[in-house]
């Protein structure tokens, strides 16, 4: 017999359900451009390939938070987000787990934080700003994919759903 709701009972069979479901990886990128329009991408110390600023969910942290805590972390930037361009659903590969990559949209930066805009960890070794045709090519494959669409979502003013960096939902 099922607990009835409001008992600890209840609460314990949900959390029975809840260990039991899904995890999923989380990960969080912001396009941010100057006012020329150039795509900031950022050159990581852990990986070959140029990224888009962003980075990996901490334990139950909302993918707008990462988004925030990553920028401010590796960048020293702090700015509004202007709303969600892309998700895409990353199937698994190597040994890592699927995942949820979530693309936001940055707007664009100013005279002073861009003139001002330098690595502030050790995860980074550089930034710089790169026309979206340069930009785009500096990245590894399913990166670009993913930033390819997210610039087409913030030309059409729509965010789009993704699977593997392709859109799934026209």
């Amino acid at each position: 017999m099922r607990p009835q709701p409001g008992t600890a009972e209840w609460d314990a069979y949900l959390a029975e359900g809840n260990a039991k479901q899904a995890r999923k990886r989380v990960s969080a990128d912001v396009l941010l451009r100057d006012a020329a329009g150039r795509l900031l991408v950022v050159k990581p110390t852990y990986k070959e390939a140029w990224d888009l600023p962003g980075g990996m969910a901490e334990a139950n942290e909302s993918p707008s938070d990462t988004a925030r805590r990553e920028l401010s972390e590796e960048l020293g930037l702090a700015v509004e987000l202007r709303g969600l361009l892309c998700v895409d659903w990353v199937a698994p590969h190597g040994p890592w787990d699927d995942q949820l990559a979530y693309v936001f949209d940055g707007g664009t930066l100013s005279s002073g934080q861009v003139s001002g805009l330098y690595p502030h960890d050790h995860e980074l070794s550089a930034c710089e700003f790169f026309p979206s045709g340069e930009a785009l090519p500096l990245l590894p494959p399913r990166t670009r994919r993913r930033a390819a669409q997210a610039l087409r979502a913030l030309t059409e003013q729509r965010p789009a759903y993704l699977e593997n960096g392709e859109r799934s939902v026209p």
